[in-house]
């Protein structure tokens, strides 16, 4: 039994040691995670980034839309409806068509809702259809934690769309996030790469599947 408990818990480590790696750059070559992107500089000395990124048989332009209409209450963020059920339930779950309600042109400023009103909303830092979109929050923590804790969260959301031959879109998906105090950060670190795993990779796939669906060629 106890050589059983010593191989559960390796297995555990070992499969806690590769979400911690696949968090990190699943999808994404070397070259992408070296390249500067717009956004890098809103958060200095981050404690987390992570690069995820997937080819899409449609051009920016087919894509770029279905950004516009993400967030809370919106269009969502096209992850998939088990995610969407286990740990938005209050949310609406991802639209799989574009919303002429919905989709919209971005400029900075704007915000994106996140969470039910007043609670937690991305900023528009950069909007340049159909390449860059970069998204910027720090109300990412209990308004109760920010008074009494001095916690903080500051990240930013970086989408980069590029062209490439035969109509197709390379999308490029950069997180960059800093926590305080430290107990924060250390639970930001252990928490949100592997998290990031699940919820960038899925939300690729489901742009890939929405944009390939309704692109219809030229």
């Amino acid at each position: 039994m106890a050589h059983l408990g010593r191989s559960a818990a390796a297995l555990a480590v070992a499969g806690y040691a590769a979400l911690q790696v696949l968090g990190r750059r699943a999808g994404s070559t070397r070259a992408e995670r070296r390249m500067a992107l717009p956004g890098d500089g809103a958060v200095r000395h981050p404690h987390a980034v992570t690069d995820h990124a997937i080819t899409i048989g449609a051009p920016p332009e087919a894509v770029w839309p279905w950004l516009t209409q993400m967030g809370w209450h919106r269009g969502g963020y096209y992850t998939p409806r088990w995610v969407d059920r286990l740990l938005f339930p209050a949310n609406r779950p991802s639209l799989d068509v574009l919303d002429p309600g919905l989709v919209r042109d971005l400029a900075a400023g704007d915000t994106i809702p996140d969470g039910p009103p007043g609670t937690a909303w991305f900023v528009v830092e950069e909007a340049g259809p159909p390449g860059t979109l970069v998204l910027h929050s720090t109300t990412h923590v209990p308004p109760s934690w920010r008074r009494r804790l001095g916690a903080a969260v500051d990240w930013t959301w970086s989408f980069h769309l590029s062209g490439l031959a035969s109509g197709r879109t390379r999308l490029q998906v950069r997180m960059r996030g800093r926590a305080t105090p430290w107990w924060l950060a250390a639970a930001y670190m252990a928490t949100i790469v592997p998290a990031d795993y699940i919820m960038a990779t899925g939300m690729l796939r489901g742009l890939k599947l929405r944009a390939e669906g309704e692109y219809t060629g030229p």
